[in-house]
């Protein structure tokens, strides 16, 4: 098991530290205005300056228009764009273009009947998230620290873009469920946090570990 992990709505420059520090691979920066961990363009700027050489840069929008678009990837030194919202296929494939950048496109997953998107998807974006389907109620499209079932996964190896696994994964369950679903790349957000929009580098650390399998973490 040595799965590689994003650590996403990093906020302060001791949160990227900490993700860099700790060996994750993705850092993500949120420009959603709704959601605890988000961050101003200036702000993203500066934290994707200051990140350590390694560290791959992803942005995380919502049913972005092309005005956001432009004025994030204007001003913030990026590897990756990530959307989390209604976007369809054509709009992904018109973001790749328009932004020159490689595009995750979120899947929310909640039964069997989800996974025919993967499928969809997977002809336009570079890379798939899998993450639970928020609450009907949710006004996050992510990051609600929910989970789905994982065994949904299991014996899915065909899909033919990388893809990664996300919602509700902590330092404690997330060996489990990469031991479930052969996920090779994980994300993670309020899983490492002492509060809302708030890191905690010590389970950001005990979360890397246990995905890379260098410790077992029980609870």
């Amino acid at each position: 098991m040595d799965a590689r992990v994003k650590i996403c709505g990093l906020c302060k420059p001791e949160d990227v530290t900490a993700a860099a520090t700790a060996g994750a691979v993705y850092g993500g920066f949120v420009f959603f205005p709704k959601s605890p961990r988000y961050v101003s363009v200036d702000v993203a700027r500066s934290l994707a300056i200051e990140a350590p050489v390694g560290l791959a840069k992803v942005a995380l929008v919502v049913d972005a228009d092309d005005a956001l678009i432009d004025a994030i990837t204007g001003a913030v030194p990026l590897d990756m764009l990530q959307l989390h919202g209604q976007e369809t296929p054509d709009r992904v494939a018109a973001l790749r273009v328009r932004t020159g950048l490689p595009v995750m496109k979120a899947i929310g997953v909640a039964d069997a009947a989800d996974l025919a998107a993967i499928d969809v998807y997977a002809e336009v974006a570079d890379q798939l998230l899998i993450d639970a389907k928020p609450p009907k109620a949710s006004i996050l499209p992510g990051g609600n620290g929910l989970s789905f079932d994982w065994r949904l996964l299991q014996g899915r190896k065909y899909w033919t873009k990388p893809w990664m696994l996300a919602g509700g994964l902590t330092p404690e369950n997330v060996a489990e469920a990469i031991r479930l679903t052969g996920a090779r790349q994980v994300d993670v957000s309020s899983g490492v946090e002492a509060a809302p929009g708030v890191k905690d580098a010590a389970r950001i650390a005990d979360f890397v570990a246990a995905a890379t399998g260098q410790v077992s973490v029980t609870g």
